[in-house]
């Protein structure tokens, strides 16, 4: 099954999130909607909401509330959004200016704080304690994994392991509520509840992992960034951290030195692709995140065959075959 499909079969669900997603922006401060509709704009491809759907589909449950769900989970990734882009300091996403970029640090750090408490108090609505604690233990990871990479910034030290608790936070634990939640609308068994969280957790961790390969080897184009921007940002992945493991001991003294000097050579990212190249770092980084989607999909042998498993399936798959 293709990915193009699955989106074009959840496209109009998908549309009813962004209009339900743009009423969470609602405000009598007009910068707020303002910039909603600046983000809107800019595209998405709301893979956290389908999520959503498509786990609320497996376990059958197809009441109208779940696309508010799953605009509220769009709503506090967008939020991790733009505190992210201030804190990086981006000025472009998907190939158009960030909110911050147009507005200003202060506003925007203010409008994700909206928007996190805005979602948060729709989500205390809908009177499911466990999707509560779904979304509540996803934020508060997801601050705590920004907080970790930010002190881990340039730290040619980093270790996997935290390495994994990094992109755990910062993508694996909404798309994991995000499958959870689609169980906990259908009233699951907590088996099945958990097999859906854990699934995501991987699928969510996978993706990350994949979408740090790209930001070396994607056309920037595809992209909508400046290739190599983790590394000047400071920023150690799994292909670096690979690479550091495997290099011979004068070849990791020249990528710490890269590491460090990051911002004052432009030459840096050239000797380290060549490194990549020579040890096969991208290979194997992708072989990493192959298995984690191979785990991942094990984890739904709890529910029966079914052409929503199916899509799920297909859905996990969709890391490895993302080029933007």
């Amino acid at each position: 099954m293709k990915t193009t499909d699955i989106f074009a079969e959840y496209a109009e669900e998908l549309k009813t999130v962004d209009q339900q997603l743009m009423g969470i922006f609602s405000s009598n401060v007009f910068l707020i909607p303002m910039i909603g509709k600046h983000i809107l704009g800019s595209g998405g491809k709301r893979m956290r909401p389908l999520f959503l759907l498509l786990s609320a589909d497996l376990c059958g449950y197809r009441e109208t509330n779940r696309t508010l769900l799953a605009a509220i989970i769009e709503a506090i990734h967008t939020a991790s959004l733009l505190h992210d882009d201030v804190i990086d300091g981006a000025e472009t996403r998907r190939g158009n200016a960030t909110a911050h970029a147009v507005w200003g640090n202060q506003v925007v750090i203010l409008v994700g704080d909206f928007l996190y408490s805005k979602a948060l108090k729709i989500a205390v609505d809908q009177r499911k304690q466990k999707i509560m604690e779904a979304l509540s233990e996803a934020t508060t990871r997801m601050t705590e994994g920004e907080i970790l990479q930010l002190h881990k910034i340039g730290d040619p030290e980093i270790t996997r392991e935290e390495y994994f608790e990094i992109i755990a936070a910062k993508t694996g634990v909404l798309i994991s509520a995000a499958c959870r939640i689609g169980a906990i609308l259908a009233n699951q068994p907590e088996d099945r509840e958990m097999a859906l969280s854990r699934f995501g957790m991987k699928t969510g961790i996978a993706f990350q992992l994949a979408d740090d390969v790209l930001d070396y080897v994607a056309s920037q184009k595809d992209l909508g960034k400046k290739l190599g921007k983790d590394l000047e940002e400071g920023k150690i992945t799994m292909p670096l951290i690979y690479l550091l493991k495997s290099a011979s001991d004068s070849e990791q003294d020249e990528i710490r030195q890269i590491i460090n000097e990051r911002t004052k050579s432009s030459k840096g990212l050239g000797r380290i692709m060549e490194l990549f190249s020579k040890y096969h770092a991208i290979e194997e980084s992708l072989k990493i995140a192959q298995v984690l989607i191979e785990e991942a999909k094990s984890e739904l042998g709890i529910f029966p065959p079914s052409d929503k498993k199916e899509t799920l399936l297909a859905m996990a798959e969709y890391a490895m075959q993302r080029k933007e």
